[in-house]
């Protein structure tokens, strides 16, 4: 570039290197001319003409080749604009950024321009590009190809790149535009610059190799990438799995070895392979004894050989004859077995020269101009040949060429992959394909099978920001970060998800809740007091408390006629056996599972039993007190309190408990339910007592009972005799008192099975303290001291 400091006018542009993959795409420009001057069929009796001009593939030098193209001069001359040229159309330009530029500079001469390789979206925009056409395909559906590339193998966090180009900053805009409605998150995005800036493009690689993104999409062309590869080489970066863009996937200059450890396994989407079946043949006739006073064709071989084929030039290379051979290895300009760009020059001169066919046959009276008139083939204007150009179609070895609306070709890429080859270099293998023109989904064919992976490796790389959350966790965004980004949560107890990278966790329905890994619903397990350690082990006590008590009725009922049964009220004594009996067998109605009738069945089978059985024991602690008491002189107090009375008594106290249950059963009974609050995980099984007034009623009422006796066995306790069945009673009172005392804030925290359990235990606790507390003393007199059951040493009385 020249010094623009404007104090002098600046020299000219000057070219640098030489490009023979461009020189090739020349030569088959060329070839194809010189077939359809030679074709019978297509133009007959008209030759095509053309003139090369070089751009430099930069925008500045592109500009004074478009006006030299315009003027018919030199390009070493200024141009200046004197007079009309008779050109027709423009082939060209490479990139997008020199096209943007020749397709301004024709716009008011109304010249068609059909691009091979300018793939910006901007070109689609009629209104600013009415003369622009391309047989390549739109950048639109290459980044739509490259995003889908980056979800089909998970690729989520990617690293972009871009040369400081036109072509580069809309394919960056657009794919990033495509990555919004995927869940693919950019790492980073840098632009390598157009004026080489080393310190800029170690600041560049430093960013490649800090960042956790081991894929990295780049726009650019290969002569933005040359220096910078080099010194990306030179820091050894490895690692990286590139996707490359159309405009250097297949550049045959990065082919050499030395490129393969950093290089190899780029994946990218190629222009559409073609065939050209003359153009091998016809490389082999450029040389420079066949153009001699051809600059390009010295350039070429200086290029290839390193070596200068004409005295006459003022390179410093040695000379050499001209007629070296043409190798294989000289595949940037010989490598035919592959043509992309190259192919689509082929049919873009294929294109222009169908359109001017289509133009000759025009009718008269049937044009498609003013006055349905046609071209006149003497005096062709440019717009005239945009119209043909705009509706032609036409097969080229099988492919079907034309053009839509916006001047855009069919969408078509191949998918190339760099492998190793035999020798070492660089092979780009054709690996699949993207077909814009297939239904959603089925655009994106792959061998992935066949791919080989940066680092020469298998296996696809992983390039995340964060591992995947597995089933039974979900996302959790890093505040401040991408959502790529994030954490993983495993879920909450009765939620679960079933899905990787699940954003949240759904919750299970009711009867179900979540099993261990939170990746499925199971359904709650149901509890109750069931017939299993627990149960059994109440139920095996139950049984042996009734057994003893109708043991220790069998012991009465067998000593019925002793001292020590009758003076102590053999009647109530049978009536309170017969209720403990009861009371024993009314806890196993707790166990099982709760149904309607259980539900009912339990609290008053219990409340009614126990109140009998405390009815009896109050009876006989009035029998006892009356008893003692009646023996001072003038008191009748018993007659009061015969068996009659006591009957009496037993029948009032529990009817007073049997009304209140009645009562309770009619008004709101107990019923099952399904208690899921306590523990969430849990269905369990319980009796809901329905009324917690009339529930607390009948303990009151049995509390009450109970008080009673204690009070009343409490004042008779020093009452004469050695066998003061007070004193028992007191004892048995106190015990029964302090069960059920216990069992009220045990009852009210435990929750369903629980607490059937503790209400069974607490039936089954007073029960035993009842029968020990009364009938373990007679029973230890009749059965082992028999000497001890008659009536004086009961009363106190006997000799000594």
């Amino acid at each position: 570039m020249p010094d623009l400091n404007c104090t002098y006018r600046p020299p000219p542009v000057k070219c640098n290197g030489f490009d023979p993959r461009a020189f090739r795409w020349a030569q088959t420009m060329r070839l194809a001319v010189e077939e359809i001057n030679q074709s019978m069929e297509l133009l007959p009796n008209y030759t095509l003409g053309y003139k090369i001009f070089d751009s430099c593939a930069h925008p500045l030098t592109g500009q004074r080749a478009a006006l030299a193209v315009l003027n018919g001069l030199s390009e070493d001359y200024s141009p200046m604009c004197r007079g009309a040229s008779p050109l027709l159309a423009v082939i060209g330009d490479s990139g997008s950024a020199q096209s943007i530029v020749i397709s301004r500079m024709l716009q008011p001469f109304r010249i068609p321009m059909i691009s091979y390789f300018s793939t910006c979206s901007c070109f689609a925009d009629r209104i600013k590009y009415p003369n622009f056409f391309r047989v390549i395909p739109n950048d639109d559906y290459q980044v739509k190809a490259i995003a889908q590339l980056l979800v089909r193998f998970n690729w989520t966090w990617v690293g972009l790149m871009r040369g400081d180009t036109d072509y580069g900053r809309f394919a960056m805009r657009g794919l990033l535009r495509e990555l919004q409605r995927t869940k693919v998150c950019v790492a980073y995005q840098e632009m390598i610059p157009l004026r080489y800036n080393r310190q800029r493009v170690q600041e560049i690689l430093q960013v490649m190799r800090s960042s956790t993104a081991k894929v990295v999409v780049l726009f650019s062309n290969e002569g933005e990438m040359t220096p910078f590869l080099r010194d990306y080489m030179m820091q050894n970066i490895t690692g990286i799995q590139w996707v490359a863009s159309e405009a250097w996937v297949t550049a045959s200059v990065f082919t050499g070895s030395e490129y393969y450890p950093y290089l190899g396994g780029t994946i990218g989407f190629g222009i559409r392979k073609g065939h050209i079946s003359k153009l091998g043949d016809y490389l082999l006739t450029v040389n420079p004894q066949m153009y001699p006073n051809n600059p390009l064709v010295q350039e070429l071989w200086e290029a290839l050989y390193g070596c200068s084929p004409s005295l006459s030039s003022s390179s410093r290379l040695p000379p050499c004859s001209g007629q070296e051979s043409l190798l294989d290895q000289h595949s940037a300009y010989m490598n035919t077995s592959s043509l992309r760009v190259a192919y689509n020059v082929y049919k873009a001169v294929y294109a222009i020269a169908h359109s001017l066919h289509n133009l000759l046959l025009c009718q008269p009276d049937q044009g498609p101009f003013l006055n349905n008139s046609c071209a006149q083939s003497n005096n062709i204007q440019p717009w005239q040949l945009q119209h043909y150009l705009q509706e032609v179609t036409f097969s080229i070895a099988g492919e079907e060429v034309n053009f839509d609306l916006k001047g855009d070709s069919t969408p078509y890429y191949d998918i190339i992959n760099w492998q190793r080859g035999t020798g070492g270099n660089i092979e780009f293998v054709n690996l699949g394909l993207f077909d814009r023109t297939k239904p959603a989904g089925e655009e994106l064919v792959i061998q992935e099978d066949r791919i080989v992976w940066a680092g020469h490796q298998n296996e696809v790389p992983v390039s995340v920001c964060s591992a995947s959350c597995l089933p039974g966790s979900r996302k959790a965004v890093r505040r401040g970060e991408p959502v790529c980004c994030f954490d993983c949560v495993p879920c909450d107890s009765g939620k679960i998800s079933n899905q990787t990278n699940s954003i949240e966790c759904t919750f299970c329905p009711e009867d179900f809740w979540s099993n261990k890994d939170r990746t499925a619903c199971i359904p709650k397990k149901v509890e109750f007091l069931a017939y299993d350690s627990l149960g059994i082990a109440l139920t095996v006590i139950s049984v042996v408390g009734a057994c003893l008590t109708i043991a220790v009725l069998a012991v009465f009922f067998h000593h019925r006629n002793t001292a020590i049964v009758r003076v102590n009220n053999s009647e109530l004594s049978f009536f309170i056996l017969f209720a403990l009996t009861l009371c024993f067998l009314c806890s196993l109605v707790f166990i099982g599972e709760p149904t309607a009738w259980s539900c009912m069945l339990r609290h008053t089978a219990f409340s009614i039993t126990f109140s009998l059985c405390i009815s009896c024991i109050l009876g006989k602690t009035l029998v006892v007190l009356a008893a003692f008491t009646a023996t001072r002189p003038g008191n009748n107090i018993m007659k009061w309190l015969g068996p009659k009375q006591q009957r009496a008594i037993i029948f009032s106290c529990t009817l007073i408990q049997v009304i209140i249950c009645a009562a309770w059963l009619i008004d709101a009974p107990p019923y099952p339910s399904r208690n899921t609050q306590y523990e969430r995980s849990k269905i369990i099984l319980e009796c809901s007592v329905g009324s917690s007034l009339a529930f607390w009623c009948v303990l009151g009422y049995i509390g009450l009972q109970a008080c009673l006796c204690f009070i009343l066995a409490f004042l008779a306790r020093k009452l004469p005799g050695n066998f003061n069945e007070a004193k028992f009673i007191t004892f048995s009172m106190l015990i029964f008192c302090a069960v059920w005392l216990a069992f009220i804030p045990a009852y009210i925290s435990s929750p369903g099975n629980y607490a059937d359990a503790v209400e069974s235990f607490a039936i089954l606790a007073s029960s035993f303290g009842l029968l020990f507390c009364l009938f373990a003393p007679k029973c230890y007199i009749i059965l082992l001291k028999p000497e001890k059951n008659t009536k004086q040493h009961l009363m106190g009385k006997e000799k000594k």
